[in-house]
């Protein structure tokens, strides 16, 4: 089979912790698409793809994977993706970016594949259950299987629909809970309430699935922050999900939500009152025994994750040494972590990496007056 042939269709978008899966796209777009913070699928028109055309992309896999070992052998890497075989997929221009986001994921992967694109679950439960079964026949190193789902969809299947597609293949679910506040998901049409919330996650986890519930920090802006927190705790506090995943509010310009910032319907909270509400939300969750974790570049507190309950405290700790920070140093650690020079606190302490934020924010302030805020807005929205 002609290399530049070998192809299959992939989204534009997935979660920051499966950077090394292999994506596949099982539905096109997204069912609900009203979200306001969300701007990814707008004007795009939601599609189930047929199963024999998913099955297609999926032997278009099983095919580069083949051609990959036997190119191996060739170079004589013995069947293996060596450096050598990586570099001539990367490098010659007869293999076109699907072969080399296989061969990358044959070499650096996890063995994870994500499905793509926003709620493949809404695909019929025999329908999913069998391109998840041949999947795992096609491509049997995958060693575990994601994919998004709206709780409004989960929560209208049975527990024993979603256990039978866990047993054809899926093992993890990535849930976009963003608020436990009925007001706020009302506000940002999210199309699912506290409840549905509850009903869904209950479920998935009732079916053996692991479930990773995202929440957004800065999502009710200054009107519902500290009811933002606290209603989200509550709904986790039910679910007591394996996952919680941080990703803090930013909003792109595309998005519904931008609209309602530029006519005054919502005012966004400041970095630090951000990090006040994680710490709400944090010392609100009781009896849950999963992991919470901040592993997006939007995120302030990257250091700010752990298992519940043992790590319950330190977290806390964490945010409020960032908070006893007097204001220049805070100033300081936000300009060094938009600019991706900072990961942790304790970077702060690193004597080059401080000299030249230093200068830089010195700089900055000489340049843009009272404007630093508009600066760290702009780099923060690089991650967009």
């Amino acid at each position: 089979m002609d290399k530049r042939a070998m192809i299959f269709e992939q989204g534009p978008i997935r979660p920051p912790n499966e950077a090394r899966s292999l994506l596949l796209r099982f539905t096109r777009n997204c069912p609900w698409n009203k979200c306001s913070f969300c701007h990814v699928f707008k004007g795009r028109t939601f599609e189930r793809r047929p199963v024999e055309e998913i099955k297609r992309d999926i032997d278009a896999v099983r095919a580069i994977i083949d051609d990959i070992h036997s190119l191996s052998w060739s170079l004589g890497g013995s069947g293996r993706i060596t450096q050598t075989v990586l570099n001539h997929v990367l490098t010659q221009p007869d293999y076109n970016e699907c072969y080399r986001h296989v061969a990358m994921w044959h070499a650096y992967g996890n063995g994870g594949v994500f499905i793509q694109d926003a709620n493949s679950l809404i695909m019929r439960t025999e329908d999913l259950s069998e391109v998840l079964t041949y999947l795992r026949k096609q491509a049997p190193g995958v060693r575990r299987v994601t994919s998004y789902g709206r709780s409004s969809t989960l929560a209208r299947k049975s527990v024993e629909d979603l256990a039978a597609i866990r047993k054809a293949g899926l093992d993890r679910i990535h849930v976009g809970l963003e608020s436990g506040s009925d007001a706020v998901l009302k506000f940002i049409h999210k199309g699912c309430t506290a409840e549905d919330h509850i009903e869904a996650g209950r479920k998935v986890v009732e079916a053996g699935l692991t479930l990773s519930e995202y929440i957004m920090p800065g999502i009710g802006g200054k009107k519902w922050t500290g009811e933002h927190a606290t209603e989200t705790a509550k709904v986790l506090n039910a679910i007591d999900p394996h996952f919680i995943r941080l990703r803090s509010t930013r909003i792109p310009e595309p998005a519904p939500l931008y609209q309602d910032l530029m006519e005054g319907r919502f005012e966004p909270v400041s970095d630090d009152d951000m990090v006040r509400e994680i710490r709400l939300m944090i010392d609100s969750l009781d009896g849950i025994h999963g992991t919470l974790t901040s592993d997006h570049i939007m995120n302030l507190l990257e250091e700010v994750e752990g298992s519940f309950p043992d790590d319950k405290q330190r977290m806390l700790d964490v945010i409020d040494r960032y908070l006893a920070l007097p204001d220049e140093e805070r100033l300081l650690f936000r300009l060094g972590r938009r600019g991706g020079a900072l990961r942790t606190l304790d970077d702060l302490n690193n004597p080059m990496l401080r000299t030249r934020l230093e200068i830089a924010l010195r700089d900055l302030q000489a340049e843009m007056g009272g404007n630093i805020e508009m600066v760290l807005k702009e780099l923060g929205d690089r991650y967009l």
